[in-house]
């Protein structure tokens, strides 16, 4: 049986006014995900699971028993999957994301997945000692398509500090991530 929130790391014991980062990340695939098609973006899960269990600043991700999400169905679409993962800070969650070997697989994201019309990927803060669940991170996602970036569900694009750090936003186009 799938256990859907299998911790790799346990947090580290913290203050109660500490926050680590949430996000969730979601993709309608191109083909089914046993096609020829999707065969190299397969390969590549295992290796880049891997490398967010061991980067800096990683807490926890959403997974089943077999080390990934691909078979978790959080729509009535097989081939929407999800990401979700936690992370220590923000700066951490975008070295993992937009250096070394995880560039590679964005850079071909296009081969793999449909283009979205909608948000499909959100930020937020929680409290250093919880986990989020997939029902909390898609009403994230749904509050983010609603009203846009604020300090409940954000993007890289336009990022908020954890509560009580500041309760102004900070855009930064250095790591915005062009739909496509």
């Amino acid at each position: 049986s799938a256990r859907h929130q299998r911790q790799r790391r346990a947090p580290p014991e913290v203050s109660e006014r500490t926050f680590h980062l949430a996000q969730l990340n979601v993709a309608r695939l191109a083909a089914p995900l046993d096609s020829p098609q999707l065969a190299e973006f397969v390969a590549a899960l295992d290796p880049i699971n891997a490398l967010a269990d061991g980067a800096p600043g990683f807490v926890w991700r959403l997974q089943t028993d077999a080390g990934d999400a691909t078979s978790l169905h959080v729509w009535d679409d097989e081939r929407m999957i999800v990401n979700m993962s936690v992370w220590e800070s923000i700066d951490a969650l975008r070295e993992f994301v937009y250096r070394g070997d995880h560039v590679q697989v964005m850079r071909r994201r296009r081969e793999w997945f449909q283009k979205m019309t909608h948000a499909f990927t959100v930020l937020w803060w929680i409290a250093a000692d919880q986990v989020p669940t997939v029902e909390q991170a898609t009403a994230r996602l749904a509050q983010l398509e609603e009203l846009g970036p604020t300090p409940g569900a954000f993007t890289f694009r336009e990022l908020f500090l954890p509560p009580g750090q500041d309760a102004g936003r900070r855009d930064d186009d250095r790591w915005a991530c062009e739909v496509g």
